[in-house]
């Protein structure tokens, strides 16, 4: 099992979680606070519950008490981040439902809206709307007093886009989590792309019942992304600005008016050619991984990564094996790398050393092309 450094550790633990009201206002809260009183208007005799946890969960409440099959594959250390063999950075604020049911069953509650907001982290690809820590909200609503089906998520889910997102069209598709029965993800369109905006469904009977909860419970599980939310509400296209310190942007970060653009710094494109192994993983994912990592503190620079083309070694050209030195099984692989910082214009020599990193780090033929030195 690989387990972060302290160093690692404790820079993921530095970075600042924008849904937190205790480390500085952000628009992102405003939605949480929303969808907090739109709820709570909508179930008028139902308590709500606001819960904010730290980071480091335990791997039970990660996944086990969720219902994670043990050898749920998103348990491998490439897709969790493990803080010690018993213990992780939350890939979902769903990590903070197991204990909040517990807490409810020890209480006389009966009836309760479980709100959970927080940074995540997690592997993911590098482009306009994702990022590897993103913010999430869990709302679950449990009740022993209302039977919680299908139409009462429908309800849900109707409130949700009405509340945040007035007007937009949307639509739901069947998806499957270990902690809801008839699970759905939840899209909305933009121009002609459906973009999801989070996933929800009926609560699996097995998650209460595990935190101290009888037959008589039942709830709602819903997952949405804050960052997608306020991106969609605000008209924002790049999710790099929810962070930006530039103050043109960084003031529009405070509400939900429509975002206006700035001058943007111009892009710098690379195309990389870089030997890969036939086992090697170059999903999105796991390259933005892999760029995010590389580059370190340099990560914002990194507009998009994107796979261009692949060819297997026995498709390539003698010539071309042989300025590569390919070897059996391996594979040319094209990167597309766009360079943008927010915040300044990168000098070519700068592009070129940040090119040179990403490069080292996915290539592993013998023949290195570095620009840079």
């Amino acid at each position: 099992m690989s387990v972060l450094t302290a160093e690692e550790l404790h820079a993921a633990l530095a970075l600042r979680d924008l849904s937190d009201p205790a480390q500085g206002p952000h628009a992102i809260q405003l939605i949480v606070d929303q969808l907090r009183t739109a709820l709570g208007q909508a179930w008028p005799y139902t308590e709500i519950w606001t819960r904010r946890d730290h980071p480091v969960v335990s791997l039970a409440d990660n996944y086990d008490n969720l219902g994670y099959a043990a050898g749920a594959v998103t348990r491998e250390a490439r897709y969790t981040r493990y803080a010690s063999a018993g213990e992780v950075l939350r890939s979902h604020t769903s990590a903070m439902i197991p204990p909040a049911l517990r807490e409810l069953a020890g209480s006389g509650a009966s009836d309760v809206l479980m709100v959970c907001a927080g940074i995540c982290y997690r592997r993911d690809s590098v482009d306009w709307q994702h990022t590897g820590t993103p913010h999430q909200l869990d709302l679950w609503r449990i009740s022993r007093n209302v039977t919680l089906g299908e139409t009462e998520l429908e309800g849900m889910i109707a409130r949700l886009v009405d509340t945040v997102l007035p007007g937009q069209t949307y639509r739901t598709v069947p998806a499957v989590h270990p902690y809801t029965i008839h699970g759905r993800q939840i899209d909305v369109l933009l121009e002609d792309q459906w973009i999801e905006i989070g996933e929800c469904g009926v609560a699996a009977p097995h998650v209460p019942r595990m935190a101290g909860l009888d037959e008589s419970w039942t709830g709602l599980a819903m997952g949405p992304g804050l960052d997608r939310l306020l991106m969609l509400r605000k008209g924002i296209r790049d999710i790099r600005l929810l962070r930006s310190t530039d103050p043109r942007v960084a003031a529009q970060m405070r509400d939900l008016t429509p975002y206006k653009e700035v001058s943007a710094m111009p892009a710098v494109r690379r195309d990389l050619s870089v030997v890969v192994g036939a086992e090697v993983d170059i999903s999105a994912e796991a390259l933005g991984d892999r760029v995010r990592q590389v580059l370190g503190a340099d990560a914002d620079a990194a507009e998009s990564v994107e796979v261009r083309g692949e060819t297997p070694y026995d498709d390539l050209p003698e010539t071309a094996r042989a300025r590569l030195r390919l070897e059996p099984g391996q594979r040319n692989v094209l990167v597309r790398l766009v360079l943008r910082p927010l915040d300044r214009t990168l000098t070519d020599a700068e592009a070129n050393q940040l090119r040179d990193r990403v490069y080292s780090a996915l290539h592993e033929g013998p023949v290195l092309e570095l620009i840079g030195q």
